[in-house]
């Protein structure tokens, strides 16, 4: 006969369950506790940002954080906006004006930059027309800096020369002449150069360097600051441009120089993210790098440079033209994705499958439960009959076979009964076959053994 015994639901789906709850645990235990790592094209070499970045990202390394940048480095930002464009870094260092990524937002303003012309005071440069056939000095290092040039200029009708032509200059053109920042001087004094273009942040270091050398070649020490006034006009033709103002008083204060605000446009070195990077991802690198400014301007100055994007709400934020990335925002708000919000498509997960799980072992317990009391009826009714068998038989060897079969269908009730308790109805039934089968048996083999067989 079949045997009867079945696992029970407890000893087969308990061990199951514990352990997919123990490999759900250690699997989010490993997601949560990963640290993310993020790649970021830097630009350009040798650059300010280069250095910031790189300090960032040992500062994520030593105080183990749960982001970690990988430093790739480019030649320039057209690279590395390229290489954001183009999906091979999740962040990166990114001029608008040289190049914009289309898959770019911002995170943080890295440093602020203002186009502005400073000229010896006995030059009588006071405005860009006043440039108009003069030779602009531009330090050497700063190609980025010539297309920007070459749109400030274009906008007053005059081409930007990069070649110096031997002799005058054609009154519809300015000619760039890159230099060496301890040539400054030295340039001014003999000719070489009329004035000097600068595109860097105004209270640089190097800025104020720059200043100092044009009014040391200047008859009494003026300078005359040159900005771009029609700051509006230039932005609707480049918006990718932004308003920047050099405050008056900047570069001294007896007498001011500059004497007023002077009023320019510029642009900016960014931190950009991809656009589909997660939000508490990008909330998160925005909300370090602030939190550590400080600690990074002990070894990188140009720290305290890093800002926040200006915007007036959040549809300015995130419909401008150099739109912020949500989570820079949701930083900035002070709305940050709590640790539920974060992963609740994993908890809604855990909770289907968690649910699924549980009907699915409550349908199988039912099964099995019905299967039991079936196999446990099967049982009675063979009882049954081998109570009515026992009865017409006369062979003491068949009625032996008969008394181990009620003895080998008793145990398997008594197995079933143990496993789970059973319903009170089925197993009384069960009981009393098991007795009157063997009590039929008994009396049977009694009379057999008093009486001749066969």
């Amino acid at each position: 006969m079949r045997r009867l015994g079945f696992s029970s639901v407890r000893e087969v789906f308990l061990p199951l369950g514990l352990a997919l709850l123990l490999v759900l645990g250690a699997v989010a235990a490993f997601h949560l506790t990963r640290p993310t790592i993020l790649t970021i094209a830097v630009a350009p070499n040798g650059g300010t940002e280069p250095a910031l970045l790189r300090a960032y990202a040992d500062e994520l390394a030593r105080r183990n954080l749960g982001i970690r940048l990988k430093v790739i480095s480019f030649a320039g930002v057209r690279e590395s906006a390229e290489a954001l464009k183009a999906g091979k870094a999740d962040l990166a260092v990114v001029r608008p004006d040289v190049a914009m990524p289309g898959n770019g937002l911002t995170l943080a303003v890295l440093r602020t930059l203002a186009a502005f012309v400073a000229a010896p005071g006995a030059s009588g440069t006071k405005d860009i027309p006043d440039l108009a056939g003069k030779r602009l000095g531009m330090l050497a290092s700063r190609t980025a800096d010539r297309t920007l040039l070459h749109d400030l200029v274009g906008h007053y009708g005059f081409e930007l020369l990069t070649d110096a032509p031997a002799g005058a200059v054609h009154n519809t053109a300015v000619v760039l002449v890159p230099i060496e920042e301890a040539d400054v001087a030295t340039a001014l004094r003999d000719g070489r150069i009329d004035a000097m273009a600068l595109v860097t942040t105004p209270s640089s270091p190097a800025a104020r360097r720059v200043v100092a050398l044009v009014g040391e070649a200047s008859d009494g020490g003026d300078v005359a600051l040159i900005g771009l006034p029609d700051t509006a006009a230039v932005l609707a033709r480049r918006p990718r441009l932004q308003p920047v103002t050099v405050p008056a008083a900047l570069y001294g204060g007896n007498p001011r120089l500059p004497a007023e605000d002077v009023a320019t446009v510029g642009t900016s070195y960014r931190l950009m993210a991809r656009a589909d990077l997660s939000r508490s991802v990008a909330a998160e690198v925005t909300q370090h790098l602030f939190e550590m400014r400080a600690a990074l301007a002990e070894t990188v100055p140009a720290a305290e440079d890093v800002s926040h994007p200006d915007y007036e709400d959040t549809a300015d934020a995130t419909s401008a033209r150099l739109p912020i990335h949500p989570g820079a925002l949701d930083y900035y708000e002070r709305e940050q994705e709590t640790l539920i919000e974060r992963y609740e498509s994993w908890i809604y997960l855990v909770a289907i499958v968690g649910g699924g799980l549980g009907s699915t072992a409550a349908w199988l317990r039912q099964r099995i439960g019905r299967q039991r009391r079936e196999r446990i009826e099967v049982a009675t009714a063979r009882l049954l009959e081998l109570r009515s068998e026992a009865r017409r038989e006369t062979d003491r060897e068949r009625l032996e076979a008969m008394a181990g079969e009620v003895d080998d269908l008793a145990a398997s009730i008594a197995r079933h009964a143990l496993n789970k308790p059973t319903e009170p109805r089925t197993l009384s039934a069960a009981t009393v076959a098991i007795d009157a089968a063997r009590s039929t048996l008994k009396r049977v083999l009694s009379d057999a053994g008093r009486r001749p067989i066969g």
